[in-house]
């Protein structure tokens, strides 16, 4: 079972910019299909941006598209959310989720991610 852990979450002016890590404690991710999810205050989770196992092809929420990127480095067993032209409406608690499957596409279907990791607070504002 992975343990993942997030990290570089913060507080940040509208327009800014923030990259959020991703590890795991004890296995490597360079194997699994990882997904970013966040979850607002009074809100639902959601899926953010996602990489599947096998491939780079990458996919995100529309309310995303364009100002965030998801990466992995494999050499450092980390994956990465870069968020960029942030919104005050991008104010959540940022998950990364873990999927074991060998997928060359991924999704943001909940039941897909057996692993998640507690989350880092990203607050937007002026």
């Amino acid at each position: 079972q992975l343990q993942l852990v997030e990290s570089g979450g913060g507080l940040v002016q509208p327009g800014g910019s923030l990259r959020l890590s991703c590890a795991a404690s004890r296995l490597s991710l360079n194997y699994y299909g990882i997904g970013w999810f966040r979850q607002a205050p009074g809100k639902e989770r959601e899926g953010v941006a996602c990489i599947p196992s096998h491939s780079d092809r990458t996919n995100y929420a529309d309310s995303v598209k364009g100002r965030f990127a998801i990466s992995r480095d494999n050499t450092k067993k980390m994956v990465y959310l870069q968020m960029n032209s942030l919104k005050p409406e991008d104010t959540a608690v940022y998950y990364c989720a873990a999927d074991p499957a060998v997928r060359v596409m991924c999704t943001f279907a909940f039941s897909r991610y057996e692993d998640w990791g507690q989350g880092t607070q990203v607050t937007v504002s002026s």
